[in-house]
């Protein structure tokens, strides 16, 4: 079984995410959305809340698992029995980024390959600090995010804003 891994904050997941996320799993049979908890990070949603909107938004692609992971992504692959790490590539400024990390993956595990993906044409500018910056200041994020992520951001800054 051909089993891939892709890693993220997905903080939110954006249609970015998702078109990595359909067409990585066309090329496994199996494929694990990680969703990372990073303690250096302050998320708008908790780990749970984005692994359950992960599995929400995915729910029609039956070869797609979601779980939360911390620690190096390297060690994640690992545990999932897989044999690629999959990174979506936006702009040159990632490609730079994320070569160093395939690299350093590499050496760290020599029987795991990373696959790059480009995010189409129509995401490469899109990134989930854009949307959250957006939201926050009341923009329309329907273009960005599906209408999952929509009610979530809504909600989760109607909240935010009565405490404030």
């Amino acid at each position: 079984m051909k089993r891939a891994v892709y890693p993220g904050s997905f903080d939110p997941v954006t249609f970015g995410h998702i078109d990595i996320i359909r067409r990585s799993a066309d090329l496994v049979d199996e494929l694990v959305v990680g969703v990372l908890q990073n303690n250096n990070k302050n998320p708008l949603f908790s780990v749970q809340e984005r692994v359950n909107i992960l599995l929400d938004v995915t729910k029609d692609m039956k070869n797609v698992r979601v779980e939360a992971f911390s620690g190096l992504s390297i060690d994640f692959v690992k545990k999932c029995d897989a044999q690629f790490l999959v990174r979506g590539l936006r702009a040159i400024t990632d490609f730079d980024y994320e070569l160093q990390m395939a690299q350093t993956n590499r050496i760290m595990s020599r029987d795991i390959d990373t696959i790059f993906l480009t995010t189409s044409l129509e995401y490469a500018y899109l990134s989930s600090s854009t949307v959250k910056e957006v939201a926050y200041y009341g923009g329309d994020i329907s273009k960005f995010v599906p209408k999952e992520v929509v009610r979530a951001i809504s909600q989760k800054l109607n909240i935010q804003k009565k405490s404030d």
